[in-house]
């Protein structure tokens, strides 16, 4: 590999910034080509969801490698754009309706950015209408609804139970700190995981088994 690849790789998975903004810069300039810049962005955010669900590093140190992976987005975005490489899948996410919370959700939403998703952030407090006229106007692969308190577990389950009504289908997964696989299970949903590396997995099978 490219030794201004290897050095993005690198600073992903320390999740500093500079270098790894430094580092696509460095590629793109030399002329690399951008699928092979993203592919080494992709390789650093996939170590680091293996050790994050290793429970080597935590929520903090993810966080720290997503903004870098941004920093190097924010690059590598309109290269992509322009040379017609686009993102394979596209998901809509949001937290639901009553919940202000965010981390959890923006954690998946960077994790997933870095697997080459294209994601569109309804932020929190999100409504069933509003996720129902984010699927009408981007026509997702995905959805994806996450809630942390137990007051707003019946808001997804109404979400879910709205969107199940869409055609054609559109494939939700779940996740936050008060739901289980038996909840979604029981809502309907088509998928649950326990943390951003899991639901980037996840997303990835849901969406190649519907091709």
């Amino acid at each position: 590999m490219n030794e201004s690849l290897n050095q993005l790789t690198t600073a992903i998975k320390a999740g500093k910034r500079k270098d790894a903004r430094a580092a696509t810069a460095a590629a793109l300039e030399a002329g690399l080509p951008p699928q092979s810049v993203l592919d080494a962005l992709t390789e650093g955010m996939n170590d680091v969801g293996v050790r994050f669900k290793a429970n080597t590093i935590f929520v903090p140190e993810v966080l720290v490698a997503a903004r870098a992976m941004q920093k190097s987005m924010d690059l590598l975005e309109p290269v992509l754009i322009a040379s017609g490489i686009e993102p394979e899948f596209s998901i809509v996410i949001g937290t639901v309706e009553g919940d202000l919370h965010d981390i959890g959700k923006n954690l998946v939403m960077m994790m997933l950015k870095g697997a080459n998703f294209k994601v569109i952030d309804l932020g929190v407090n999100v409504s069933a209408e509003a996720f129902a006229n984010a699927v009408a106007e981007h026509k997702p692969d995905l959805v994806a609804l996450s809630a942390l308190l137990t007051t707003t577990m019946p808001a997804m389950e109404s979400i879910v139970c709205d969107l199940s009504r869409i055609e054609p289908p559109i494939k939700i997964i779940v996740g936050g700190a008060p739901i289980t696989p038996d909840f979604a299970d029981q809502i309907g949903a088509d998928g649950y995981s326990a943390d951003a590396a899991s639901a980037v997995e996840l997303a990835q099978k849901l969406c190649a088994n519907a091709q």
